[in-house]
């Protein structure tokens, strides 16, 4: 079984949502609330401004925060392949893993009042294909597999190329790792509304 991971390579973002608007139609996701979204900053004084592009998601940490406060169990970190997962059959809408996701990955789903986040298009990746972030990415700047195959496409890259996940100092262990550290660093936000 594969441990999933993604890279995102921040040089090559251009910031043009097709990741977003993809997981939407694919997961069927209500209006006003993301499982994958783009940050944007500017820096810089005018003539000299520059956007930022940060793509996020749900971090898939190996020690996530969001699992210890379910009350019901219904968010559990699936071993085997290296996901958070939830389970909407027993998930009871209380919101901890919401507040407990140090990186605004989550939200209170409208439609089923349960608690949401990627999952990488679990239904996808049953076909064997990747997520749909990844399909319709238009910067070419998004890469899955496994972590446990030096071989994969995010195992070559990672051992390439500088890389860092979004707030290391937590101890949470992410499996989305960023290329273009120095963008990251400038361009870095916590929650989703940053």
């Amino acid at each position: 079984m594969p441990r999933y991971a993604m890279v995102i390579d921040l040089r090559k973002c251009v910031g043009c949502m097709s990741c977003a608007i993809a997981c939407k139609m694919e997961n069927s996701i209500a209006f006003g609330v993301f499982r994958s979204w783009v940050n944007m900053t500017e820096k810089g004084k005018y003539p000299n401004v520059r956007r930022y592009f940060l793509p996020r998601l749900c971090n898939q940490c190996e020690n996530p925060p969001c699992t210890a406060v379910c009350p019901v169990k219904a968010t559990f970190y699936n071993a085997a392949d290296g996901r958070v997962l939830i389970d909407r059959d027993k998930c009871i809408g209380c919101g901890y893993c919401i507040e407990a996701c140090p990186y605004g990955a989550r939200f209170a789903s409208p439609t089923t009042k349960t608690a949401d986040k990627c999952d990488f298009c679990e239904d996808l990746l049953i076909l064997g294909e990747s997520p749909a972030c990844v399909k319709n990415c238009v910067g070419q700047c998004r890469y899955f597999g496994d972590l446990d195959d030096p071989n994969s496409v995010v195992s070559k890259l990672i051992a390439q190329n500088p890389v860092q996940p979004l707030r290391p100092e937590l101890g949470t262990s992410p499996k989305v790792f960023y290329i273009g550290a120095d963008i990251l660093s400038q361009a870095q936000g916590g929650r989703r509304d940053d």
